[in-house]
């Protein structure tokens, strides 16, 4: 389609001017604001341009690179002469995904969805430069409107016509702002497996850091190639990129689900449903039998409680962590799989194949612009969704380490190669562990097994501990299911509710329901942890519960109160939770010597009644040694006195000796480090 330009720049300066409505015209207000303000973009919504002028829309579509700059220059003469942008938003109708860009769409006006994967710095880039002839000070400007630096051929002068030598004259020549983002696919665009795609975009003027790694964005622009090289010389292939026009960034709650009105009723019937909790729990992983505790805090993780920003800056997180430690075989893999799939916004990873680096963020090289870039990881990928991270215990102590902010702030924190950065990772966190030694030990206690730090368990609102152990009545009933799911899955796994209608269901509550507490519900939260910590008034008495449960239980009322789409947390929300609490804790937080709740054992990985006992053997050891050291046989023989354990000895000195309190300065010859 031809385009004639004072045509075009006639219909661009009336929409400008008259849309909807002479008397009401919507862009003429911002236009006015821009001349009082320092904006330099007039943001046009693709749609008002379809309604006014659907001719004027598909040249937009079409020739993007004639027709913008005239949009442009239709701006500038309403404006008298200033360098302004106009920038289109919401071209639904072009709206492509990442991987499905074919060479149809180069040069064409497109729209694409992703997350910002890595974002460079802001460099300047010249627009116009100004040159000086070296042989007779002639000055010329040469317009760059290619991606290669253009010199002049030839000096202008006519009295002298040579070819140079020229100067370039930076302090004369016109600049604007340049940065690369690269954006991939979103993880709930991925099945199957599939490698998310990436492109590049550029972006200029005042659109740069306006994202960052992490970030959701929509971008409008030109798809653009620039021809790929080797040394040996040029090759028939091109790179695609994408010419920014507009980038938006959308709202961590703000999914591309869309959810119609129909939906959005039989959402609210749903949730009429006396047993929409249990309906909704028996929707996780149909295909395992049994967890139903499990299974209902999974659903409770999926639909997360409110997250809070305290007049004084302070976040405290809405998403409750959840970690499952399990004998092999008892399908924790399948749960955290599923419940990757159902999320809104879910991702999958295990922990053999998975670094530091990869789940938080890394520092890379930029082979566009030569400098250090940022790039996001997992949990910031996901943010506002949830991370299944299964196999937990196989990932290198440091690689766990990293995600301990992550976990409680929600936030990446990042300092490498000269880049500073916070970015959010405001995901609900579900891990898979094995015990240390393959299979619980009923004869130990669960603390001791489970090869965890406990700075990174006691991030975790539930711990859940599933031991396999062989029951009549329950493995005829596990193995009816597995050969009824194998012989006809359709009838037996059909889950209560339609898995496409859960999936919004979830996103709706997400997005418009934030229940506050009931005065029934803080009275039953507060009894509980008043009479658990009055336990402890004892000195001699562990410690049974924090203030750190007292803000999970919290987050799973607010979390249980979604489920029923309701705006307040009530008196059965609360004792649901603390029911739920009551059986992880008591399995976890036991201390085996004294029989009593001690939540030290999730906290720092011991009771305090073995750790009363180490401060006492580490006090006989230092009575002992008067210079000389002592002898493993005098340690355990004076221990023996005390009523220890001679084990128990041998095993305190191993874990002595590996931080530093003791040493053995000849064979089985003990000396205090003092």
């Amino acid at each position: 389609m031809e385009i004639e330009y004072e045509d075009i720049l006639n219909r661009f300066r009336d929409f400008f001017l008259a849309y909807p409505d002479v008397s009401n015209p919507k862009y003429k207000t911002y236009i006015d604001e821009m001349k009082t303000t320092e904006k330099k973009s007039l943001d046009i919504d693709c749609d008002d341009i379809l309604d006014y002028d659907p001719e004027l829309y598909e040249a937009i579509v079409e020739r993007p690179v004639d027709v913008i700059p005239i949009a442009e220059d239709a701006l500038k003469s309403i404006l008298l002469g200033e360098d302004v942008f106009v920038r289109f938003y919401n071209a639904k109708s072009e709206e492509i995904e990442i991987r499905d860009l074919r060479s149809i769409h180069v040069n064409k006006f497109i729209q694409v969805m992703g997350i910002v994967g890595r974002s460079s710095e802001v460099k300047p880039e010249i627009v116009e430069a100004v040159f000086q002839c070296q042989r007779c000070g002639h000055i010329q400007i040469v317009e760059q409107i290619e991606e290669f630096f253009k010199k002049p051929g030839i000096c202008e002068n006519p009295a002298c016509g040579r070819n140079g030598p020229f100067k370039l004259l930076e302090d004369q020549s016109k600049f604007r702002d340049w940065q690369v983002l690269k954006i991939q696919e979103r993880p709930e665009k991925l099945r199957g497996g599939r490698m998310p795609r990436r492109i590049n975009l550029i972006i200029r003027d005042d659109l740069v850091e306006l994202a960052k790694a992490g970030d959701r964005v929509t971008v409008t622009g030109i798809l653009k190639t620039v021809q790929e090289s080797t040394f040996k010389g040029k090759k028939t292939t091109f790179r695609k990129y994408i010419d920014v026009n507009s980038i938006r960034i959308e709202d961590q709650d703000v999914e591309e689900i869309k959810i119609a009105k129909e939906e959005e009723e039989k959402i609210k019937k749903l949730a009429q449903d006396p047993f929409i909790i249990e309906k909704i729990a028996s929707c996780i992983a149909p295909s395992v039998y049994g967890y139903p505790d499990i299974k209902e805090a999974i659903a409770m993780q999926l639909f997360s409680g409110v997250l809070k920003e305290l007049p004084d800056g302070t976040r405290l997180r809405g998403d409750p962590n959840i970690l499952l430690v399990g004998d092999p075989g008892v399908a924790k893999s399948q749960l955290l799989q599923y419940a990757s799939r159902i999320a809104p916004r879910g991702l999958y990873t295990s922990g053999k194949g998975t670094s530091a680096a990869g789940l938080t963020a890394a520092v890379v090289h930029d082979e566009t612009t030569g400098g250090w870039a940022l790039e996001a990881g997992a949990l910031v990928i996901a943010d506002g969704g949830i991370a299944c991270i299964d196999e937990i215990d196989k990932m290198s102590k440091d690689d766990r380490s990293s995600i301990h902010e992550a976990m409680e702030q929600q936030t990446i924190s990042i300092a490498k190669a000269g880049i500073v950065a916070t970015l959010n990772a405001r995901s609900a966190i579900l891990a898979a562990s094995n015990p240390k030694y393959g299979r619980f030990d009923r004869f130990k206690s669960f603390a001791e097994q489970i090869d965890l730090p406990p700075t990174l368990i006691s991030r975790f609102d539930l711990v859940f501990i599933i031991t396999d152990v062989p029951d009549e009545e329950r493995d005829k009933a596990t193995a009816k299911h597995i050969l009824d799911v194998h012989r006809n899955a359709g009838e037996v796994i059909t889950p209560p509710i339609d898995l496409e209608l859960l999936e919004k269901y979830i996103l709706y509550a997400k997005i418009n329901k934030f229940p506050v507490l009931t005065k029934q519900a803080s009275r039953k939260m507060h009894n509980f942890y008043v009479q658990l910590r009055k336990i402890a008034q004892d000195r001699d008495a562990p410690v049974p519960i924090t203030a750190r449960q007292l803000e999970a239980l919290i987050r799973l009322g607010e979390a249980r109160a979604k489920m029923r789409l309701s705006d307040k947390v009530e008196a059965e929300d609360a004792e649901a939770v603390i029911k739920l609490f009551k059986n992880t804790l008591f399995k976890v937080g036991i201390d085996p010597e004294t029989g009593k709740l001690d939540i030290d054992v999730i906290m720092t990985g011991k009771p305090k009644s073995q750790r009363d006992r180490l401060i006492h053997l580490m006090d006989i050891i230092s009575e002992l040694d008067k210079g000389d050291g002592i002898s493993l046989e005098d340690i355990i023989q004076e221990a023996e006195r005390e009523g220890m354990d001679k084990n128990f000895v041998r095993r305190a000195i191993e874990e002595f000796k590996q931080k530093g309190d003791l040493y053995e300065p000849t064979p089985n010859k003990f000396k205090v480090l003092r």
